[in-house]
């Protein structure tokens, strides 16, 4: 069994929670060995059900701010992993399934590459130690599965995807780009706008983070565009959300913004979210899309609750799958 992990007691780090709730948080750091290069957290609820593969969940970090230094981003990816008003850890005590938060950085020098919404500027590093965070955040859970393993909890090779306002827009694009990976994806606070399983709209060419048109560019690999239609996917926003990124360029250049304002609308809500919604039920993607009354940029348990039960029902239905196809082999 490798040490190069912390074990915290939860119950240190929970005061004021809503509820009491036990469990096991890891302090995972990288070695030279490893496949990527930042820490993450894994935390493992108490009462997770014996002789059971479950389905981890991941929750991508979102500082909400820029700092140089990480140990501030890991003090706010900690509090991700182990609070329940945070939707991973909300699920992960709900389901009792591990929960996995990667602690990426997000500079205040290169202030223009937000990694904690995938954004194009962190996509195209290379030769550096933001290169493919969403690779890393692929190895980052093979990782975790061992760890698991050697505490005898059995995981399955895909897992369920959430995150709010930044890390909300990291789950939406990185579930177009690793669709094969995910049982299911759920995630809000995303600005009006969704990612667009398209390379154009209305006579225009759309690359990432709009639409598909250069991914193979970015990540040499096609667009698997049908394993995405068929994925899972629940998305939303509150009525009274004005928190919208589009206007700022940290999480937009001018081309970018120029061209979502003429394609997709200026208003965030209703226009572009409702473009968006439509053009996602023109090209049947498999989604739920939410507008929530009397909602701003917040997810109270009324809407965690919901996501929930979604996982709860994909999950059900890839068990429902796998004994299909072993009862036609």
């Amino acid at each position: 069994m490798r040490f190069k992990f912390l074990y915290i007691l939860l119950i240190s780090l929970l005061s004021g929670c809503s509820y009491q709730k036990n469990g096991e948080l890891l302090f995972v750091e990288p070695t030279q060995e490893d496949p990527f290069h930042f820490p993450y957290f894994l935390f493992i609820p108490d009462q997770v059900p014996p002789g059971q593969k479950l389905t981890m969940i991941i929750e991508p970090n979102n500082s909400g701010f820029v700092d140089d230094e990480l140990q501030k981003h890991i003090e706010k990816a900690e509090r991700t992993a182990s609070k329940d008003f945070y939707l991973g850890n909300y699920v992960a005590q709900k389901l009792k399934i591990p929960l996995l938060v990667p602690v990426f950085p997000r500079s205040k020098t290169n202030w223009k590459i937000y990694t904690h919404s995938l954004d194009r500027d962190v996509m195209i590093q290379k030769n550096g130690p933001l290169e493919r965070i969403d690779e890393q955040l692929l190895a980052m859970f093979q990782d975790a599965r061992k760890l698991l393993k050697e505490k005898n909890i059995t995981t399955g090779d895909k897992f369920l995807l959430t995150g709010f306002s930044a890390s909300g827009t990291f789950a939406n694009r990185f579930a177009l780009l690793h669709p094969d990976k995910i049982l299911a994806v759920a995630a809000g606070g995303l600005n009006g706008l969704l990612m667009l399983p398209m390379d154009t709209l209305s006579g225009e060419i759309i690359n990432y983070p709009i639409g598909t048109n250069d991914l193979i560019e970015l990540t040499n690999r096609d667009f698997q565009k049908d394993l995405f239609l068929n994925l899972p996917q629940f998305y939303f926003m509150g009525e009274l959300d004005d928190n919208d990124a589009i206007p700022y360029d940290d999480a937009f250049d001018e081309n970018e913004r120029e061209q979502i304002f003429r394609l997709l609308g200026k208003e965030m809500q209703p226009e572009r979210w409702q473009r968006c919604e439509n053009i996602y039920a023109n090209e049947k993607v498999n989604v739920v899309v939410k507008t929530y009354k009397n909602t701003g940029h917040e997810h109270p348990d009324i809407i965690k609750d919901e996501i929930v039960t979604f996982f709860q029902k994909s999950v059900a239905g890839n068990q429902d799958s796998i004994k299909h196809e072993k009862t036609n082999k």
